[in-house]
């Protein structure tokens, strides 16, 4: 790569100058017929942002939308006007076109741009921005409709040519017919909407007996997430590779591509990990695959920003349409990283009537890029979506080769009703092991606290060896669930953790013991002369070095029931150095020397190493939460009592941290979400894993059953009801038979495969097998009557 290309590629900014510069005659001209000078931004959170940063740098006025929910955002913060369009309902604010189209026409805009998600593959409301006679930032509306509807676009790919993968793809609906057309196609099949994207109603279905169920629930994730809920049926290909190619095109019937993206690593059929290039792949084959991509762009009359996917099957080689998202695609600052082009600003030019500013042979493609979505998820519950408040928000500082694409702040709350994406972090090397490295390195640096993330989890596939050598496909992440996930009954992986949490609670008690002296310090600076003698130093005694005492929790980031409460003395030394040791003489003394950088930043000593350590601390419901980031780690700890002072002799007052708990058989939400459908009854008889009511969050529908077999109790929850994340939904009284003798009635229940005996009180009177034997023989309960109730349990 020569030097001038190098330089443009590490500087993008410098690079649309550059092309400014050589194009000055043509941009004079068309500056003075450009008719968009304010635009709307018809979305919210990064994209919003993303896309007013590039207007603002064009000159163009931006106006944000936005809901009750998002009212003090950063998009509405980031625009020179903003417009309030509703409650926080998406269907009743961002999927509200009226609203949103009257906004911009009272605004004074004379565009539209629609971001992703939401409007932005919605026909009638692109149309509906063009009737009302503003610009609609994106692809004509027919193009939207052909290629919206995913059975009508390989319909149309079908007559192109264009290979397709087997399945059903007519607008017939009815269940009977879907269920002889699964047939037809052979299982396993997967289900998707025929419009929208993002995973959102997606499901992999192995065997006809699941089929009706994964269809109804399909149907409904669409209609909430699209207000459309057709469907259609593919054979599932079962090792494939997820590669699109970013097209464009102008109104004057010019179409490129710009190279290809990898999205194959998914979670719930949602990206978090792309790259570009794809790696792996021959130069033949990115030439055809970006040619089938043009053709299929001009098939419709495409003009504007355009993603072709197409699922690769890794076992032959053979690449088939898979769709077309007629918008801008979440991960396209992966593609501007190897190109060196604003694609948003690309957006605007074509919509201002400007022709492609290059041509295909003119397009760059230098270097590889990754982006990583940090999401509000918890790993350990499958990924469920969280929600909370951001306590502490500190993400990478951004540089020629590295962006963060972001719509929020730290004190923001990450809500129910959105996507729980909280940044995409966006990184460039020179090669794609130079650009790993890159990744691996901000993402130890990225720091969240308030609500669980997936940053760890993205380092675990960073780090992975597969990954590294670019053999990815979409099943990664299930084929390498032993690499990835901890099993919290390891107790090797277990004792690592608990050592690495160990270490990081003594570096973090050296920490805020050396704050606590520095505010001491600080609050007694000035005044008497005598003050630098009492002040300026730790507390000391007299043949005795100061001590005190600090508790933490730690929080077991992917086991919360083993989480360990460490009791921690601190011993201050004349020399600088903290001794740490937990408990009481089990433990080795840790000395650690700290420097104070401020703002919760030190440089400390500790094992004859030097490292940097952030820490992060806040209050929650009573809590006192503190974060430490040390290196690659990251642990949390919980605390009830602050950093006492004392004497050795005293007694020290200790807190215990007591998690909640809930009676046998009791079923609480994963996560805090919407309830849109009750399954049983109260007071129905349920099997265990039968599903009992299902729960919906940020457009994900999440099915929650039967933890036993038994009996649904206090089921008081109904459709359309808000339910917090842990609130008791029902519980599962367990089966059981009463038996009455001379010595009284009880009760034999099966919980869990365990055998209990309870009298009819509910007082257990015996949990395991010999005593329930001995039970018997003191009910006189002769041997067939025993045969007899072996069996009934069996």
């Amino acid at each position: 790569m020569s030097l001038m290309a190098s330089f443009l590629r590490r500087r993008p900014a410098v690079l649309l100058q550059v092309r400014l510069l050589s194009s000055s005659t043509h941009l004079e001209t068309t500056s003075q017929q450009q008719r968009i000078e304010k635009i709307l931004v018809a979305n919210r959170g990064e994209i919003a942002c993303r896309i007013m940063r590039t207007a603002k740098r064009l000159g163009i006025r931006t106006v944000a939308v936005y809901s009750d929910a998002d009212r003090d955002s950063l998009h509405v913060k980031s625009a020179d006007e903003a417009v309030n369009i509703g409650p926080p309902p998406a269907r009743l604010s961002y999927l509200n076109g009226s609203s949103i189209v009257e906004a911009a026409i009272r605004a004074g805009a004379q565009a539209v741009h629609p971001g992703y998600g939401f409007l932005s593959e919605s026909s009638a409301f692109a149309q509906l921005v063009e009737d009302k006679g503003l610009t609609f930032i994106g692809p004509p509306a027919s193009a939207i409709r052909d290629m919206g509807d995913k059975s009508a676009s390989k319909r149309i790919m079908g007559a192109a040519g264009v290979p397709l993968v087997p399945g059903y793809h007519g607008s017939e609906q009815d269940i009977e017919l879907m269920r002889l057309e699964a047939d037809k196609i052979g299982y396993p099949i997967l289900i998707k909407p025929t419009h929208g994207g993002g995973g959102k109603g997606m499901r992999i279905v192995q065997s006809p007996n699941d089929f009706v169920d994964s269809f109804l629930g399909a149907q409904r994730e669409a209609a909430a997430s699209f207000g459309i809920n057709t469907i259609l049926l593919e054979k599932y290909i079962t090792q494939p590779r997820h590669i699109e190619v970013q097209i464009f095109g102008d109104k004057f019937g010019n179409v490129l591509h710009l190279y290809e993206r990898d999205c194959s690593v998914q979670r719930r059929h949602q990206k978090i990990i792309e790259e570009a290039p794809a790696p792996c792949i021959t130069d033949e084959f990115r030439t055809h695959l970006g040619q089938a991509a043009v053709s299929a762009a001009k098939a419709v009359g495409y003009h504007n920003a355009g993603t072709v996917e197409f699922i690769v099957d890794t076992a032959t080689g053979h690449f088939y349409f898979m769709e077309m998202n007629t918008r801008l695609q979440v991960e396209h600052p992966v593609t501007e990283m190897i190109v060196g082009q604003d694609l948003v600003e690309w957006q605007i030019r074509v919509a201002n009537g400007e022709p492609l500013p290059l041509s295909q042979v003119q397009v760059p493609l230098s270097g590889h890029a990754f982006e990583a979505r940090i999401y509000a998820e918890n790993v350990p519950k499958g990924f469920l979506p969280a929600t909370g408040v951001l306590h502490h928000y500190h993400p990478v500082p951004p540089s020629s080769t590295v962006r963060v694409e972001t719509g929020v702040e730290q004190g923001d709350v990450v809500s129910m009703h959105y996507d729980p994406m909280i940044a995409k972090l966006v990184v460039w090397g020179e090669s794609r092991a130079a650009a790993l490295v890159k990744l691996k390195d901000c993402l130890s640096k990225f720091q969240v606290a308030g609500v669980p993330t997936n940053i760890n989890f993205l380092q675990k596939l960073a780090n992975n060896k597969a990954f590294e050598e670019g053999d990815v496909e979409t099943h990664f992440i299930e084929h390498h669930k032993d690499d990835l996930f901890v099993d919290p009954n390891n107790s090797v992986i277990y004792e690592e953790a608990y050592s690495a949490a160990r270490f990081g609670a003594k570096l973090v008690a050296a920490c805020l013991s050396d704050k606590e002296h520095s505010a001491l310090k600080e609050s007694h600076s000035g005044g008497s002369s005598l003050h630098p003698i009492w002040y300026t130093h730790p507390p000391f005694r007299v043949n005795h070095h100061a001590q005190s005492t600090m508790e933490l929790e730690w929080e077991n980031e992917y086991d919360s029931s083993s989480s360990k409460n460490l009791m921690l003395s601190i011993t201050y030394h004349p020399d600088g150095n903290y001794f740490i040791q937990i408990g009481e003489n089990s433990d080795h003394a840790l000395a650690v020397k700290t420097s104070n950088l401020g703002n919760n930043n030190f440089r400390v000593e500790a094992g004859g190493v030097t490292m940097d350590v952030s820490l992060a601390v806040y209050t929650k419901d009573q809590i006192k939460h503190i974060h430490i980031w040390h290196g690659p780690h990251h642990h949390h700890f919980r605390q009830k009592l602050g950093l006492e002072l004392s004497d050795e002799d005293e007694t020290q007052h200790k807190t215990s941290f007591e998690s909640a708990s809930h009676p046998p058989g009791t079923v609480v939400a994963p996560m805090a979400g919407l309830v849109v459908k009750v399954l049983v009854e109260d007071g129905a008889k349920v099997e265990v894993g039968q599903p009992v009511l299902v729960l919906e969050a940020m457009k994900m529908e999440h099915v929650v059953k039967a933890t036993s077999g038994g009996i649904v109790e206090g089921l008081k929850v109904g459709a359309g009801q808000q339910v917090s994340d842990g609130s008791v939904l029902f519980r599962v009284k367990v089966s059981h038979f009463e038996f009455s003798s001379q010595n009284g009635s009880f009760q034999f229940l099966v919980y869990n495969s365990c055998l209990q005996c309870c009298d009819l009180s509910g007082a257990y009177i015996s949990c395991n097998s010999l005593e329930f034997i001995k039970l018997l023989h003191y009910l006189s309960v002769g041997f067939d009557n025993l045969i007899s109730l072996l069996v009934k349990f069996s």
